[in-house]
């Protein structure tokens, strides 16, 4: 859509996940009951396909149908973006019995320790592991391109990271394209751009 930022009211999940983290009151903002909006857009996304940025820019998006097929050597879930929990069960649903592709590495970098701690409370990393996948220092992971996981020349990447401007990864003659948790899953088995609804 373009958008680069965006103002949401605090719903009762957001309510919860910040009072397990604060020991002190605080009180979600709102707009005014009165407010008036130049512009109220409604968009019904439920046939919205899983979509795909290519590279070398996060807006040049396009539906996973066009992309598939698109050879990867390497899968990367996590990091500051998407690297909660839910994402890794998502990945670690669709990786359940399965193998990541002798072609690909598949490297999970937990948002944070809690969240490393409660996925192997879980058993979410060890599917994660059994399927082939390396975890990683939770946090700050491979999109920076610092560590664990950079590219070589000419290799496509597939993650769910947030940026995938040239270099981004650590190599400017790597390519990186941005998906979902279960898009890149179901891509680091196939060993190519594949629809996770495939494997469901």
């Amino acid at each position: 859509m373009g958008a680069k930022a965006g103002l949401m009211e605090a719903d009762a999940k957001t309510i919860e996940w910040v009072a397990g983290r604060v020991d002190h009151p605080f009180t979600p903002v709102s707009p005014d009951a009165d407010a008036d909006y130049q512009k109220i857009l409604d968009f019904d996304l439920s046939d919205l396909s899983p979509q795909v940025a290519e590279p070398h820019r996060v807006d040049n998006v396009k539906p996973v149908e066009e992309l598939e097929g698109t050879p990867i050597q390497e899968a990367v879930i996590g990091t500051c973006t998407n690297g909660r929990l839910e994402d890794l069960q998502i990945a670690a649903a669709l990786l359940g019995g399965k193998r990541v592709s002798p072609d690909v590495r598949l490297i999970v970098a937990p948002a944070s320790r809690q969240v490393l701690m409660k996925a192997m409370d879980l058993g979410i990393a060890q599917r994660l592991i059994e399927a082939g996948a390396a975890i990683v220092t939770p946090g700050c992971g491979p999109c920076v391109g610092t560590h664990n996981g950079v590219p070589s020349d000419g290799e496509s990447v597939i993650s769910t990271a947030n940026r995938n401007f040239k270099g981004r990864m650590g190599n400017p003659k790597a390519f990186i394209y941005l998906a979902s948790p279960a898009t890149v899953a179901a891509s680091a088995v196939a060993g190519k751009i594949t629809d996770p609804r495939r494997m469901l």
